[in-house]
């Protein structure tokens, strides 16, 4: 997300748009600059920065004190968003993360086309804007991601990716911080290319049990998957539409369509699911879900119009104008693990044969 905190409290207080925002502590205080605006950038403050010298750059500035409360709730619907089309979320902090969407069959796979949908999604829903790196592995997506900031979307290409890491400035690595770089400069190293010039044996003798990081990365290498910090509960999809909608046959078709991209994702993640929720936001931005659950067995696609069509006649489409739609299936097993418990039934039955 771009300027996360501050870009929070500047959609919640208007008269905030536009103006130098620093969230934090007081000027006159001992604390430290949490978060701050793009208008405050321009003055040279950052993040970590003692407020009081922050106010001396810009003695015009708007100090609020931070809403962590405001910013997890804002946080929630941004991952929730991340996981309607990742496999994998790997949270680093409220407002960023790494999302595999390497098993996403949308948009006819690409990646690019994926993170375009997450930041419309996203200002949608929150009226935020976020930006996205995309590229093959997890060092290459973190540094195109703070790359055209704000509202940015940079790619970097499997062949592009040697040369771009060699045209990189060391102080720009991720896991690179100052006190590393003024080291890695005494080293002669000022670029990716002068890092790929090093050994492994002489990048352990200055930097240790980062050496090999180090060594990899010059060279695009990096091998760390995606790691999830939850188990995934529920697999979704929504969208919102450019003008309300009353039409119920409308709805049901768009239902249909999502409902079919559920399923097909659910299949290619190997789930199965016992309950399917219609979410629906109406055009006064009320929000209302209703739900079906299958006690006995899985539920099929082929049920889904029936059971889409009996879940709307639960809300008062037809009657108020719509402009969100969306399903979700949950209650979630493996395929897999199914299919082996009833392989072990069938053992077993055999044995009292």
């Amino acid at each position: 997300m771009d300027a996360f905190f501050a870009s929070v409290e500047q959609r919640d207080q208007p008269e905030l748009q536009g103006k130098p925002v620093i969230v934090g502590g007081q000027p006159n205080s001992r604390g430290v600059v949490a978060a701050c605006s793009y208008e405050a950038r321009q003055f040279g403050i950052h993040s970590a920065m003692p407020c009081s010298r922050a106010a001396k750059l810009c003695p015009q500035a708007i100090f609020v004190p931070p809403r962590f409360d405001a910013y997890k709730a804002v946080s929630k619907i941004i991952h929730e968003i991340f996981w309607h089309y990742a496999t994998e979320v790997e949270p680093l902090s409220l407002d960023e993360a790494y999302l595999d969407v390497s098993h996403n069959s949308e948009f006819e796979g690409s990646a690019t086309h994926i993170a375009e949908a997450i930041k419309k999604d996203i200002k949608a829903e929150t009226q935020l804007i976020a930006s996205a790196g995309v590229s093959y592995n997890k060092f290459l997506a973190k540094v195109a991601s703070d790359i055209d900031k704000p509202d940015g979307l940079h790619v970097i290409r499997p062949a592009q990716g040697e040369t771009f890491i060699a045209a990189l400035p060391i102080g720009d690595f991720y896991g690179v911080g100052p006190a590393t770089e003024t080291k890695m400069n005494r080293l002669g190293v000022k670029t990716g290319k002068d890092l790929r010039t090093k050994s492994r044996f002489e990048l352990a003798k200055h930097f240790g049990k980062s050496a090999d990081y180090f060594y990899q990365i010059a060279r695009g290498i990096d091998n760390r998957p995606v790691r999830s910090t939850r188990v995934r509960k529920s697999l979704g999809k929504e969208t919102t539409f450019k003008d309300d909608i009353y039409d119920k046959s409308v709805l049901l078709e768009q239902l249909i369509t999502l409902t079919e991209k559920v399923f097909k994702q659910l299949e290619t993640q190997q789930f199965a699911a016992k309950t399917v929720t219609l979410k629906i936001k109406y055009a006064n931005f009320k929000s209302i879900t209703r739900s079906y659950s299958d006690t006995k067995s899985f539920i099929q696609l082929s049920h889904m119009p029936n059971i889409l069509n009996d879940l709307l006649s639960r809300t008062e489409a037809g009657l108020q104008g719509i402009r969100l739609v969306g399903i979700s299936a949950s209650g979630l097993r493996k395929t897999m693990d199914t299919e082996q418990e009833t392989e072990q039934k069938n053992q077993l039955l055999q044995l009292f044969e």
